[in-house]
């Protein structure tokens, strides 16, 4: 019999893929934090000190999260009409969350390669 024939070997997996897919999703998304944090608009800074990143298992998914808070934080990221300073704009968020994909998924498969060893 092979290690891979016997599942009693397998049954630790469960718990240490499970915590490394959420220190991946929180890692992703603090990493689209840091990429939206150089876009977002300001005037003051306090929106861009609003943001927020987390991340938790729902079921058998790991989901980050992002979020800016204040009561400007969707008017200022959906409309393209409002005028920036220079570098900043709308879809703050959504631009970066995008553009950094593939970043995110190699920071997933670094975390998870990490829990294997």
């Amino acid at each position: 019999m092979t290690a891979f024939e016997d599942n009693t070997n397998l049954q630790h997996l469960g718990p240490l893929i499970a915590a490394a897919a959420e220190r991946a999703a929180l890692k992703g998304a603090l990493h689209v934090l840091g990429e939206a944090d150089k876009l977002v608009p300001i005037e003051e800074g306090t929106l861009e000190r609003s943001g927020n990143a987390t991340a938790e298992t729902q079921g058998a998914t790991a989901v980050g999260a992002i979020s800016y808070d204040g009561p400007y934080a969707v008017a200022q990221h959906e409309r393209l009409d409002y005028r920036h300073d220079p570098g900043r704009q709308a879809k703050y968020l959504e631009q970066p969350l995008h553009a950094e994909a593939d970043t995110v998924a190699q920071i997933a498969a670094t975390e998870l390669r990490a829990a294997l060893r």
